[in-house]
């Protein structure tokens, strides 16, 4: 009889092994498959102070929401470091138009747009046209959206 039990436990045990995992969430900020690095290495900063996308350096980064930022200057991480969510790409740098619509996408370091001051990316320069066509909505449609479509 306990032989019986042993079996079965070792079986049940076993079978675990091939259970499908639980879906996890998305990480909060889009860094791609193989990457921890936010923005594409871009310095979120430049975009408000250069009004263009430049390459952050190894020499300059933090951790923020899991994800590494990296910046041109040391100057440009200070700024970032006083007020982290000015700065930030909204939605976690996933593609705005996209949360607006419900699902998450890559946002894109070369399409992105300023509005009211806050940081938009977008998946490519098609989408960011449809995003442009009206931001606000989408905007109001992506903010009832997040941080839901990260399930």
């Amino acid at each position: 009889m306990i032989r019986h039990a042993a079996a079965a436990l070792m079986l049940a045990t076993a079978g675990l092994a091939f259970a499908a995992p639980a879906h996890a969430d998305k990480a909060p900020v889009y860094t791609g498959t193989f990457s921890n690095t936010a923005v594409e290495g871009h310095d979120p900063v430049a975009y408000f102070t250069e009004g263009r996308p430049v390459k952050g350096s190894r020499d300059f980064r933090t951790e923020y929401q899991g994800a590494e930022f990296r910046f041109a200057s040391q100057e440009n991480l200070d700024t970032f470091l006083a007020d982290p969510e000015k700065y930030a790409p909204q939605f976690g740098g996933y593609c705005a138009w996209a949360v607006s619509e419900g699902y998450t996408a890559k946002g894109d370091a070369d399409h992105w747009a300023i509005v009211d001051g806050k940081l938009y990316l977008n998946y490519n320069k098609n989408i960011q046209s449809r995003w442009e066509q009206d931001w606000a909505a989408h905007i109001v449609k992506a903010n009832t959206n997040w941080p839901e479509v990260l399930k």
